[in-house]
């Protein structure tokens, strides 16, 4: 019988209690913001941008191109930081407002040596990968 009512005395106390947690959130102040982060695997400089390759699989990997405009514009879509050195490894935060994309953050190693940095050949022209890019589209 103890245990009968010690059961439901734990009920009870549950039963005031999960209304308190279970109240409707509305009126909270919640970002139009939301962000994902993306570890790079390499990172190629060209004239007109960035490339930048991540996996999107367990053995495969996308590029994205990214044009220099974004980074040099008053109203910028993109910002590079350096990374303090160490063992961080470089990454691409991606910024979407309400479901489009708003801009794009890369955490890169400032040493342009560092495993990571990779370098295109001058001979090579991949300007049209750059031509008329407005927003970064990630494949995963």
């Amino acid at each position: 019988m103890k245990k009968i009512l010690f059961v439901f005395a734990i009920m009870l106390i549950f039963s005031a209690v999960m209304p308190v947690f279970a109240q409707n959130n509305q009126g909270r102040n919640e970002s139009e913001f939301y962000y994902v982060n993306i570890s790079l695997e390499k990172i190629w400089p060209y004239n007109m941008g960035y490339i930048v390759m991540y996996r999107k699989g367990a053995n495969q990997f996308a590029r994205a191109y990214i044009p220099a405009e974004w980074f040099t514009q008053a109203d910028s879509k993109g910002e590079i930081l350096n990374l303090r050195r160490g063992v961080a490894w470089p990454s691409m935060s991606v910024f979407y407002r309400n479901g489009e994309f708003s801009h794009v953050r890369l955490y890169v190693h400032p040493n342009a040596s560092h495993q990571t940095w990779g370098s295109i050949p001058q001979h090579v022209n991949i300007d049209r990968y750059f031509e008329g890019i407005e927003e970064l589209s990630l494949e995963f």
